[in-house]
């Protein structure tokens, strides 16, 4: 009896890849160490599932910054526009929103994660709850899989367990370490869509802001990074939807430096602010600036706006000049924070680094060093911005992987 495909970790690239091997005509054997599968997909898009983006697979591609081109073949054969109608397929409706973002209508995750599950259940792939503690391998190829209640002979095997992001969703890392065992180089792991760490931030804990405008420059002053929406300060720097974007940006750390840059004021240049202030002058010429400030800022950032502008918080707005106006204006345009890195991994929404690309095929997501072992998901040093694009990676590269080891059980049953 030919031994069936094993694929370990019920995430998104797990259940993707057991299903299509499944409908594939090869017998899957899913393992996960979770009660229930899919437990990181019950959090991205807050709880609603950002399951894809609403576009081309260039245009998909163009948004996976670390090793997209090796993602061309998977993200070909399984673009977004197959995701969607995968999952249209599997009863859950989908919508389009801001940004292309594709969301179910019900704007539920578990809605994706009670459709994946049913569909396994379906189609018969057998699922295990236990945890992998090792690969066997004999012969330069995958021939079981040695979990805590038992072992698992099989005729490929698909890693699919993640990154090191949200370890109480089960993503520790021990992929890297089996991949390692095997002879795999492993890019070294940090958290993308991560908050970040900032300097002078600790005075405005907890502001929340919203309708800014967030750049993030290096030290040559090059912009790269540019949006417009909310961020949170904390006590160690800054959060929020702009900032977890942002940090996708920023890749080199060890070898760079950069800075935040907040326009409290994006919908107005740095003419029509001085032109507000003067028009104030006339109303409310006997308020101290400490007062008049809280007009234009909330609370907490009234003391250190003032403090970058260079104004006293008892100067009466009549006695204001000319020059403190104009440093008024750039400092509520141009709020800079010097951002000392990433916050630690585990506080990322996803994983950069993991095993290198190099010693896999992306034809099939087949490792080149060990015969029938394949890697799906945020395993692989693969990964995007926000929007969609990360689990996207993981439909299309689970997808490939299931495809590729179906089709090498089949030639294992001729031979």
């Amino acid at each position: 009896m030919s031994h069936p495909i094993v694929v370990v970790g019920g995430g998104a690239a797990g259940m993707m890849a057991a299903l299509t091997a499944r409908r594939a005509g090869a017998p899957v054997t899913l393992i996960e160490r979770n009660p229930k599968l899919g437990r990181k997909l019950y959090i991205t898009g807050k709880g609603r599932c950002n399951l894809t983006n609403h576009c081309a697979p260039e245009e998909a591609l163009a948004h996976i910054p670390c090793n997209g081109k090796f993602l061309y073949s998977a993200m070909s054969a399984f673009p977004p526009a197959a995701a969607e109608a995968f999952f249209e397929d599997l009863g859950v409706p989908l919508k389009v929103e801001r940004g292309n973002r594709v969301f179910p209508v019900s704007d539920k995750a578990a809605d994706v994660i009670d459709a994946l599950f049913s569909a396994l259940r379906r189609a018969g792939v057998e699922l295990v709850e236990d945890r992998v503690k090792a690969l066997r391998h004999k012969g330069g190829q995958i021939v079981a899989a040695e979990a805590e209640r038992g072992v698992f002979p099989c005729s490929a095997l698909i890693v699919a367990t993640g990154g090191l992001s949200y370890p109480a969703t089960g993503s520790t890392g021990d992929g890297y370490g089996w991949a390692r065992d095997l002879g795999h180089t492993i890019a070294p792991t940090r958290g993308s869509l991560v908050p970040l760490e900032a300097e002078g931030c600790s005075p405005l804990q907890g502001l929340s802001l919203k309708n800014v405008k967030l750049t993030a420059k290096d030290q040559r002053g090059k912009v790269l990074y540019q949006d417009q929406g909310e961020l949170l300060f904390t006590h160690f720097g800054l959060s929020g939807p702009l900032v977890l974007s942002c940090s996708a940006h920023l890749r080199q750390f060890d070898r760079a430096r950069y800075t935040a840059h907040i326009d409290l004021k994006p919908a107005l240049t740095p003419e029509q602010l001085d032109s507000r202030v003067v028009r104030d002058l006339q109303e409310y010429a006997n308020r101290d600036m400490g007062n008049y400030v809280l007009t234009l800022v909330p609370r907490l950032l009234g003391p250190v706006v003032l403090e970058r502008a260079g104004i006293p918080p008892a100067l009466k707005l009549n006695s204001l000049t000319r020059e403190q106006r104009r440093g008024l204006a750039e400092v509520l345009k141009d709020l800079a924070f010097p951002i000392s890195g990433p916050r630690p991994v585990e506080e990322a929404i996803v994983t950069t680094g993991g095993v290198r690309v190099k010693e896999v095929d992306p034809r099939t997501m087949g490792s080149k060093l060990v015969e029938n072992l394949y890697f799906a998901g945020e395993v692989l040093d693969v990964d995007g911005y926000t929007g969609g694009f990360n689990l996207q990676i993981a439909w299309a590269t689970g997808h490939c992987a299931g495809d590729a080891a179906a089709r090498a059980w089949k030639e294992h049953q001729t031979l």
